[in-house]
């Protein structure tokens, strides 16, 4: 089956890239490359062992979008991660995030529907929950209102492809909420790529750890969890990538006019962001220096997941540890420093 993975050249993309080819499925990326670098690309036809086809085209963009899906006929599945991601920076850019997220998941649905595609897997998020009132939360705990436009985006798309499912049968779709992926590829041949400072803990710990930035900031020491840092849900990306194939495979086995499916993909452990670090010294022998920064806008105090459905419905479950992910994003941070743009 040909697949084609929208911003796919990304950090959770190119990883499930690797997995779909590992499984047997044909990858075709399409990524604008504004959160991502085109020498990725040759990257995943390594691990890949295949050639895969790559597209420099913006999903907002239907008329572009529309003739990839032309040249590529035999597409059956699309996995739609294509999407600006960033919680604090939506807060302070909120038209362009609106305008980009969900406008690219209009036109990928439109070119579906116009290519008779029938399975989507959509990169959701537990944004969609904002701020849990009993934890963990599972696919039924009530959506909050989202505390940021970016979790406002992802609980309309999630909106949106429910309403195209039920207005076509024949689409069988999927929204994976994942909690908080870390790591890179245990070969530290890809792993997160941020552009400028890091949004993100681990990249920002491995950056400051190497010297890119100054130090790690932790956003917020006085919130109620037992450390007076963030609560959140972190496993390895290479375990959120099996969990995309597993969702096609799924879904193409499902039967047609199945409503919109919702399934939490996390470790289902809290984990606070001083543990983060403790683990990450513990894990590297680095010693990791912080400081504690005023809270974040946008950010939870705490949220991790009940991830049953992912493996009653899946078969899904992690099979790497923090510890594991923690010292795989190292090495691949080592691997930039020791060459900025790699072969």
């Amino acid at each position: 089956m040909d697949v084609l993975v929208t911003g796919g050249l990304g950090y959770i993309g190119s990883h499930t890239v690797v997995a779909l080819a590992e499984a047997g499925y044909s990858p075709i990326i399409v990524d604008n490359l504004c959160n991502s670098q085109a020498w990725i690309h040759a990257r995943l036809e390594q691990l890949a062992g295949q050639a895969i086809p790559f597209y420099r085209v913006d999903c907002t963009d239907r008329l572009a979008l529309a003739q990839v899906f032309e040249q590529h006929p035999n597409v059956q599945a699309v996995v739609h991660f294509a999407a600006l991601k960033a919680v604090g920076e939506s807060t302070r850019h909120p038209l362009e995030y609106y305008q980009n997220n969900l406008g690219s998941l209009l036109a990928v649905l439109q070119a579906m529907q116009q290519q008779h595609v029938g399975i989507l897997v959509f990169s959701s998020s537990a944004t969609v929950y904002g701020e849990p009132e009993k934890l963990p939360v599972t696919e039924t705990t009530p959506l909050q209102a989202p505390t940021s436009p970016y979790g406002a985006t992802k609980a309309m798309a999630e909106r949106i492809i429910a309403d195209a499912v039920q207005a076509n049968p024949q689409l069988r779709a999927m929204a994976l909420r994942y909690f908080n992926p870390v790591g890179a590829h245990p070969s530290a041949r890809i792993g997160e790529l941020p552009q400028g400072t890091p949004n993100n803990l681990v990249p920002y710990m491995t950056q400051a750890t190497r010297g890119v930035v100054p130090d790690l900031k932790i956003f917020g020491h006085d919130y109620a969890t037992p450390d007076g840092t963030p609560l959140r849900d972190y496993f390895h990306v290479v375990d959120l990538a099996c969990a995309h194939v597993l969702a096609i495979d799924y879904l193409a086995k499902a039967r047609e006019g199945l409503p919109l499916q919702f399934v939490n993909v996390g470790a289902g452990t809290p984990v606070s962001v001083l543990q983060v670090v403790e683990t990450f010294r513990q894990a590297t022998g680095q010693p990791l220096p912080y400081r504690f920064a005023p809270r974040r806008a946008g950010d939870v105090e705490a949220i991790w997941c009940d991830a049953t459905l992912a493996k009653n419905l899946l078969g899904w479950q992690p099979e790497y540890t923090l510890a594991d992910a923690l010292l795989h994003a190292w090495k691949w941070e080592q691997t930039l420093g020791e060459q900025e743009i790699p072969a």
